[in-house]
């Protein structure tokens, strides 16, 4: 009795032990360039980084409300869109110079946010 427990526990065991794959419909490179905007610091006129930095370009973000039932367009989304820009030009920081929402219908849209600022690049300082 004690050999039969013994091996069906064995037999029980060698059952869950195996090669595994874990399929996924992630793209390891879709996970980075969604989250590369958040390598961005912003930064508003009034809080400008104090360190001597190069301007890279100007960026902008725009998001739009297309259905009516949609949520209306947000600042937000429009300054993490313009993070996103500065990110793809090479830089780690993004001075916002101005955000508007267009609450008027116009070019396919319900409402628009837009925000617009210069790409910067700053020393990369280590923080401990």
């Amino acid at each position: 009795m004690k050999t039969l427990l013994i091996s069906a526990l064995v037999l029980l065991l060698s059952a869950c032990a195996g090669e595994y794959k874990f399929n996924s419909n992630l793209n390891g490179e879709a996970i980075d360039d969604y989250f590369k905007a958040s390598d961005v610091t912003v930064y508003n006129n009034a809080t400008a980084p104090k360190l001597p930095y190069e301007i890279i370009g100007l960026v902008e973000g725009e998001t739009c409300q297309e259905q009516a039932n949609d949520a209306p367009a947000a600042i937000s989304e429009a300054r993490t869109l313009a993070r996103r820009a500065a990110a793809d030009k090479g830089a780690n920081g993004l001075v916002i110079k101005k955000c508007l929402v267009f609450e008027e219908q116009g070019q396919g849209c319900f409402s628009r946010a837009i925000c617009v600022g210069q790409a910067i690049k700053t020393p990369v300082t280590d923080k401990q």
